[in-house]
């Protein structure tokens, strides 16, 4: 007898297993794409944590000379409130279990490398500052580079494995969130768009001060959550787009904090002040959302007879 909350002599039984959670078939995922995840989550932390620590006391402390910390700050964010998601990956079963994560992954090693060449003349080694800020500068470039190579092989390597039909109930998103979350995702990838190819017209509408590289960073990661939103949505199962789901409210939680302690480099009475928030806000509702309609679901699995 499988995972039910107890049996019928009040014995208490495991909870629900992977295969019985999300079913059988798909894609068996590929062990190199766990360990890309894994690798990817330890050095965001750490990276991350430089990042946004800097940024909470006011410091500059990207890869790049900043006007601002908050610009830094909210990339450090990121990364930290990503790990978490990036870690479930290693339990996935199947590549459909963590597509709706890889994908941004991939989107945000890619484009932060790309970024960081583009933007080569503002990297702390290039405008000399300080001795730790500029090996930092110059490892960045170098590892995000590995790491974007690793990821496009990994990624392309995964579909050279055999697919099967996928099997087992699935938990659709319900249908009056589906409006919501289009219109979220959307609204990320338009902004992310927005200012990764034309930061010099989209930066005006940023909230604090920011130049080039900053615009384009937070560009490349707006990108990648409306990659991630909107991939939940065509994924349309709850129970296989969970690492995002722990990943989104990290992301949006953390984001909030550095913008609560650095609220005075913030113009609270822009639109884009305004249009941030909701952002933030629709991505932690939709992922505390996710995670009850999810949980709700996996706790009346009907045992297999």
């Amino acid at each position: 007898m499988s995972e039910t909350a107890e049996t019928g002599t009040g014995t208490p039984t495991a909870g629900p297993t992977p295969t019985e959670t999300t079913g059988g078939g798909g894609r068996e995922l590929a062990p190199a794409v766990a360990l890309l995840a894994v690798t990817v989550a330890v050095t965001s932390s750490l990276s991350g944590l430089l990042l946004t620590i800097g940024a909470l006391a006011g410091q500059v402390s990207g890869p790049w000379t900043s006007p601002s910390p908050v610009g830094p700050g909210l990339v450090g964010a990121a990364m930290l409130g990503t790990a978490p998601g990036l870690l479930a990956i290693a339990r996935a079963r199947v590549w459909e279990e963590a597509r709706t994560l890889v994908f941004p992954l991939v989107t945000v090693l890619v484009g932060l490398f790309a970024v960081g060449i583009v933007n080569a003349g503002r990297l702390q080694a290039a405008e000399g500052g300080p001795l730790f800020l500029a090996l930092f500068s110059l490892g960045w470039v170098g590892v995000l580079g590995l790491l974007a190579l690793a990821a496009v092989l990994c990624v392309a390597r995964q579909y050279t494995r055999r697919a099967t039909p996928l099997q087992g109930p699935a938990v659709p998103l319900p249908a009056w969130s589906r409006p919501l979350v289009a219109v979220l995702g959307s609204s990320w990838l338009g902004i992310g768009a927005g200012l990764l190819f034309l930061p010099g017209f989209w930066a005006q509408f940023v909230p604090w001060e920011v130049n080039r590289a900053d615009a384009q960073s937070l560009g490349v990661w707006a990108l990648a959550l409306g990659t991630g939103v909107l991939g939940t949505l065509a994924e349309d199962d709850l129970r296989r787009v969970r690492p995002a789901l722990i990943s989104v409210p990290g992301v949006a939680l953390a984001a909030g904090a550095v913008l609560a302690v650095r609220a005075g480099d913030v113009d609270w009475t822009s639109g884009g002040a305004l249009s941030l928030a909701a952002l933030l806000l629709g991505l932690l509702a939709s992922g505390l959302t996710g995670h009850r309609l999810a949980a709700r679901a996996g706790a009346t699995v009907p045992a297999p007879s």
